[in-house]
């Protein structure tokens, strides 16, 4: 059997933290990557992430960057193999995207990196949603083994085969869930965190001692509340809430996180949250 190969042209729409990582996990499997962003100063941005990951793991930095464009022009998608949207956790936001990047690749296969969104819901605008579906990476994305698929009401099975091969072709691990709140990632590791939260609110323990038990105790790599610093206090307070419109209250965010989010205490990328950085 011939080994699956990454898509020759990649595009992603969002070059944060988590767009950024995409990109890089693209390129380093011999893809060409185009990031867009919102302004120029933001396509830079996008570069300087993609190439901090670049110089950390050691390649030939220039050959790598050969094959990295940035643009604030969606049309420069157009002959894409592959887009994902990679846009903060914001619906509207998300849906205003796939419907622009539908416009300009009609022909790419369009995934969003939703970490808990629908995915049918997501596609209610576009135009074919049988090329649409969820790819939900993890941060860091660059050492970060597992990709989440996730099969929206009309994701068609070969949207789902290519994602999931798409995934192998870049040296990680897809699981492949129906679309649901939170998926299955999501909604585990926030309604461990949450719980983590509450204990902490309520002098269980120090925040290095919960993780501790977590780590040392079931082998998780990281603990709860670290976890939570290193994808962001906003994050995961956006995802708890919308996870408590569609489950109910045992997703209610703490009161702690909600007092951290006001504070501007968002984790790892301010400096400080249930940690400091």
């Amino acid at each position: 059997m011939t080994p699956t190969r990454a898509p020759h042209t990649v595009g992603v729409y969002g070059g944060g933290r988590m767009g950024a990582g995409i990109a890089y996990a693209f390129i380093a499997a011999g893809s060409h990557v185009t990031v867009i962003e919102r302004d120029e100063d933001a396509c830079a941005g996008a570069i300087e992430r993609v190439t901090a990951s670049w110089e950390r793991s050691g390649a030939d930095v220039t050959e790598g960057l050969s094959r990295l464009a940035a643009s604030t022009d969606p049309d420069a998608l157009s002959s894409s193999t592959l887009v994902v949207e990679a846009v903060p956790e914001i619906f509207e936001l998300k849906q205003s995207v796939l419907q622009r990047v539908e416009a300009a690749a009609p022909d790419a296969v369009l995934m969003s990196n939703t970490s808990s969104f629908s995915i049918s819901k997501l596609a209610s605008s576009l135009n074919n949603p049988a090329q649409f579906a969820g790819m939900h990476f993890f941060n860091p994305v660059p050492v970060s083994k597992l990709v989440e698929i996730v099969a929206g009401a009309e994701s068609a099975p070969d949207t789902l085969t290519q994602a999931h091969e798409w995934v192998e072709a870049i040296g990680k691990t897809p699981i492949t869930v129906q679309d649901s709140p939170g998926f299955a990632s999501s909604r585990l590791g926030v309604s461990l965190a949450l719980e983590a939260m509450r204990m902490l609110e309520t002098g269980v323990g120090t925040a290095e001692d919960i993780d501790t038990a977590m780590e040392l105790g079931y082998g998780h790599a990281a603990g709860p509340l670290k976890t939570t610093d290193i994808v962001g206090l906003d994050v995961r307070l956006a995802v708890a809430e919308y996870l408590e419109s569609k489950l109910g209250e045992r997703f209610a965010p703490p009161q702690i996180l909600r007092d951290l989010v006001a504070a501007g205490k968002l984790g790892r990328k301010s400096g400080e949250g249930f940690y400091t950085w």
